[in-house]
């Protein structure tokens, strides 16, 4: 029976003597862990080890006693890992003193000599087990060292035999040739190069066999072999052929050495020009042109576009069409990686059609994506001609496995780039282009527009600079009054965004929040406008006994983000805010996502004040003021500035959202006019700069009243 069979047997152990084991099997695991590698976690190795205490104490109670069970748990120690002499040492120093500090073994006079003994027997188990694993070690060892001697006698034929297999059947001449010059062996290959015989070939001197006016070179390459100045030499040569004409081939040379590294014999290989020549032309030719439609690829594409560049027309240039196959990978998905294939090679096709007649070249770039350089002549079709041509040609169908498929392709145009333009550039401009088609509608195709594209860089350099502004601490937070419209009295604040880069003037919020979305900063950097907003909140209470709430806007990335709830969570504990000391705007337009639909609601339930912001009065978002948690809405301040006292909008939609039970908030209020509009309809709240302006947070607590 095993061990922990045994263990089901044991007598019931009172409690305490239960707690006083496994604070012993603890104090063991843990001493023992500090003196030992053990394979094993800290409670692998407390319960491990608690187990067998129980049977060692079992043992020092039973009648008869004997020392077997203290024995064997020796020899099972070994067996835990690389113990050795500490380990034994740590085991019977803590057992020892251990046992006889058990209360069930209280009665020292009476254990003691039974502890000392079963502690020697566990020692002797110990030192058994040791042995027996170091005898079971040295066997290991013996026949590991008679298999790899077996092992290496055996690869050494088996090396010998596979060299004379390589030799025999390969498709390259190889000759073993003596440090004299001779022939000592040759192949079928060579001998079928040359015209000649194996047996014919043996015996005879290499450099007989190259041209006279090469013997010369190949001769220094074989002293420079023998003397140590190299290791290969790898020439091209013209050997003479038995019918007298001349095999041009490259020839690699190198030196075979003994066991005792002193030279043996000289190996040749040799392979057949011509046909490394073509396999060469057709790998240059595979490695710039695309292999399943045949087109050049974009290496190529690049490599000549800045000559084709230079030698187009001055008077009318060149133009570059760079195209993107739409819902190329839906089509994947649902026919097969197969029917894509065939898709792309009919495009290909429709293109070269389209311009046979013109001076262009195509070319495949990654995935779905094509590339055209048209060098424009006086015939040369208008560029909204061309695009017209290459979409109504893409639109006719192609039949793949009886299903006629129609493909669209969103297109991006550089016309008449500069011929001095950098290549790598009109790529870049050229697939920015694209990306603009493609973001509207498919099947669309834009013209590149410099202006366009020194603005957007310029807002993409801001984009991706905005990280490290952050760190070095530009980036600030401002605070602006929302007001009661019935009065003009602060009714919270709301903590908003500013950034003022160098040489630019300040960034407001909005632009601060564009920024981030891009680069994904908006998660962390709304959390800590959150926890810098929320300690200045708290710090006014303390101070001046503000009690009104902050406002925090949401962009849509915050809204449907998963870890929005414990975000906000987190640092409300951290700042000492109240949830209903909060309110968070959620963009009206995030709800059909239902990441934001499910945060709203859990923010709801946890006491945050929730708004929908970004309103627009609109159907769906009457309903979801009216279906979710919702607090207050606030109307976009461009709807803000366009409705009119007369506005049936206002006047139909309105009085519904407040009978909603929610509260209506405008921003974008500029003027009194405007405010005086907004409460006679009945909106509560408002922001804008009538109210104030944002300001930083000793300039703000001034509007408080």
């Amino acid at each position: 029976m095993s061990e922990p069979s045994r263990g089901h047997h044991l007598p019931p152990t009172p409690p305490d003597h239960r707690r006083a084991r496994a604070v012993l099997a603890r104090k063991w695991a843990y001493l023992l862990s500090g003196v030992v590698v053990v394979p094993l976690s800290a409670e692998d190795l407390g319960r491990e080890l608690g187990g067998r205490l129980d049977r060692l104490c079992s043992a020092l109670t039973a009648e008869p006693f004997t020392t077997e069970p203290f024995e064997r748990a020796g020899e099972q120690l070994v067996a835990l890992g690389y113990l050795g002499e500490p380990g034994l040492r740590c085991t019977v120093d803590v057992l020892g003193k251990g046992f006889l500090a058990l209360p069930e073994f209280a009665s020292a006079h009476r254990f003691a000599e039974r502890v000392v003994l079963g502690l020697g027997a566990l020692a002797c188990g110990f030192l058994a087990g040791s042995q027996r694993v170091v005898l079971e070690q040295q066997e290991t060892m013996h026949l590991t060292l008679l298999k790899a001697v077996r092992d290496a006698k055996w690869n050494l034929r088996e090396s010998e035999a596979r060299f004379d297999e390589v030799v025999t059947s390969s498709s390259s001449g190889v000759m073993i040739v003596d440090l004299d010059g001779q022939v000592a062996r040759a192949n079928a290959a060579i001998g079928e190069m040359l015209g000649y015989t194996q047996a014919e070939l043996t015996g005879a001197a290499l450099l007989d066999l190259v041209h006279p006016d090469s013997a010369p070179v190949l001769r220094d390459a074989m002293r420079a072999l023998r003397e140590g100045g190299r290791d290969r030499v790898r020439q091209s040569q013209r050997l003479l052929r038995k019918d007298g004409d001349l095999a041009r081939i490259s020839l690699t040379l190198s030196l075979l050495r003994g066991a005792d590294d002193e030279s043996g014999h000289f190996v040749t290989v040799v392979e057949d020009g011509t046909e490394l020549m073509l396999l060469q032309s057709e790998l240059s030719r595979q490695a710039l042109h695309d292999v399943l439609t045949g087109l050049p690829n974009r290496q190529y594409f690049t490599s000549n576009l800045e000559n084709a560049l230079r030698r187009a027309d001055p008077a009318h240039g060149t133009t570059m069409y760079h195209l993107g196959i739409d819902a190329f990978d839906m089509l994947c998905n649902s026919l097969g990686r197969r029917a894509g294939e065939r898709v792309l090679v009919h495009i290909a096709q429709r293109l070269k059609a389209v311009l046979a007649r013109e001076k262009a070249m195509i070319a495949r770039f990654d995935g779905d994506e094509f590339a055209i350089l048209v060098e424009n002549t006086e015939a040369t079709p208008g560029v909204a001609e061309l695009v017209a041509a290459i979409r109504d040609e893409l639109t006719e169908p192609t039949y793949v496995d009886g299903r006629g498929l129609a493909v669209s392709a969103s297109i991006g145009v550089v016309h008449r780039p500069p011929p001095t333009v950098d290549p790598a550039e009109l790529l870049r401009t050229a697939d920015l282009t694209l990306r603009r088609a493609a973001a509207g509608r498919r099947g669309q195709w834009e013209l590149y527009d410099p202006a366009r594209d020194t603005a957007e860089r310029s807002e993409r350099t801001l984009a991706v600079s905005m990280p490290g502004a952050w760190e070095h601490g530009e980036i600030d937070v401002r605070y602006r009054p929302v007001a009661r419209l019935a009065d003009g009295g602060t009714a919270g604040v709301e903590a908003l965004l500013r950034w003022a880069p160098e040489g630019l003037d300040p960034l407001p919020h909005k632009h601060c929040v564009q920024l981030a979305e891009q680069t994904g900063l908006s998660l962390p950097l709304g959390e800590w406008l959150l926890r810098t907003a929320g300690g200045q909140i708290a710090w006014w209470r303390q101070r001046n006994g503000f009690e009104h709430p902050l406002l925090l806007g949401l962009t849509a990335h915050q809204a449907c983000d998963g870890e929005l709830t414990s975000r906000v969570h987190r640092v409300l504990a951290d700042v000492g805010l109240r949830p209903e000391q909060l309110m968070l705007g959620v963009p009206a337009g995030t709800l059909p996502v239902d990441e934001a639909a499910d945060n709203l609601t859990v923010l709801a339930d946890m006491g945050v004040r929730t708004m929908l912001d970004d309103f627009d009065l609109g159907p769906a978002g009457l309903a979801a003021a009216a279906d979710l948690p919702v607090t207050a809405v606030r109307v976009r301040p461009a709807l803000t500035a366009r409705l009119t006292p007369d506005s049936p909008l206002a006047n139909a939609l309105l009085p519904l959202v407040r009978q909603a039970g929610v509260t209506v908030v405008v921003d974008g209020i500029e003027d009194e006019a405007r405010a005086r509009w907004w409460r006679e309809a009945g909106a509560e709240f408002a922001t804008g700069d009538f109210f104030g302006t944002a300001g930083l947070a000793e300039e703000t607590v001034t509007h408080f009243n």
